[in-house]
């Protein structure tokens, strides 16, 4: 089952594995971090460090499930962070990765 982002054009499949863009650097900051894109020069704001967490997670998570659990997100909270990923994939911030064969 996927995920609508606000926009209603980018889709978030837990059951799939994502990682941070190759051209996104992750800033640390006090609230969590700052996330910049070297091709589109947009900014984005990851509010917790939990959610930071989980984006560094994706990279070797099987999936997106994987990664919330990995970064000790609770159940009742995947929801909330689901919805958070699925506004970063539609900010190009993350994006599906290939499983490798």
């Amino acid at each position: 089952m996927s995920t609508e982002a606000a926009t209603g054009t980018a889709r978030l499949d837990p059951a799939s594995p994502y990682r941070l863009a190759p051209s996104v650097a992750l800033r640390p900051e006090p609230f969590g971090a700052l996330a910049y894109d070297f091709h589109s020069r947009r900014l984005s704001f990851l509010k917790t460090p939990t959610l930071v967490r989980v984006v560094r997670e994706l990279a070797d998570a099987p999936d997106v499930t994987h990664a919330l659990t990995g970064a000790g997100v609770p159940p009742d909270e995947h929801p909330q962070y689901l919805h958070a990923l699925a506004g970063l994939a539609e900010a190009g911030m993350i994006q599906p990765r290939e499983t490798g064969s």
